[in-house]
């Protein structure tokens, strides 16, 4: 997993409350586990008409938002299903960072657990960041070691974290990475366990 210290990137203003992970990345997506090529299907009933075609007034189809690494979000982000190709999706196309003022459970947990930092804001916070995404000026900063982010304009707000999801992610340590940090103790025990328990190699 990558490690997430300061994001410097464009905003995207997704002005829309309850998003399901349904709506960020439907169902057809689904029939791989490959963490790749989701992007085309982030969320794509939002993006695409019944056609395919863009749907123009979609923020992430508008020029100025295309690029876009952190996603500024309505409450309750990521509620439905536990689906962690959502997490999945929105790193693929490149969306390292959600900000908004709450997320469902599931989806907040399978973030970090990929390496995708989900910050909690408050209502007026999120407002404010809001409507300077939508100015001339998209660019914000999202810094996790001094847990900040700053607007467009400069403005900065706090926010709070798990001190140890803060650490695994400051250090890009998933399940598997940090499980790995014990790799010499868990190669003693397996060789002292060889040589107690033979009959358990067989």
């Amino acid at each position: 997993m990558k490690a997430f210290t300061r994001l410097d990137g464009r905003a995207a203003p997704l002005e829309l409350a309850n998003i399901d992970t349904d709506q960020i990345i439907p169902k057809q997506f689904l029939k791989t586990v490959e963490r790749e090529g989701l992007a085309k299907g982030l969320f794509y009933d939002f993006r695409f008409d019944a056609d395919g075609a863009e749907i123009a007034d979609f923020v992430l189809n508008k020029p100025e938002y295309k690029n876009a690494s952190v996603l500024i979000a309505g409450d309750n982000f990521g509620c439905g299903s536990s689906r962690e190709h959502a997490p999945w999706a929105l790193m693929d196309y490149g969306i390292m960072c959600v900000i908004s003022t709450s997320f469902a459970d599931i989806f907040f947990n399978n973030c970090f657990n990929n390496g995708l930092l989900p910050v909690v804001v408050k209502p007026e916070e999120l407002a404010v960041l809001m409507d300077e995404a939508k100015g001339g000026n998209h660019m914000v900063s999202v810094d996790l070691e001094a847990q900040t982010v700053i607007s467009p304009s400069g403005k900065t707000f706090g926010f709070q974290i798990d001190p140890v999801r803060k650490e695994k992610m400051l250090k890009g340590l998933d399940a598997i990475g940090e499980t790995m940090q014990h790799a010499t103790d868990i190669d003693v025990f397996e060789n002292k366990r060889a040589i107690n328990q033979p009959w358990l190699e067989a």
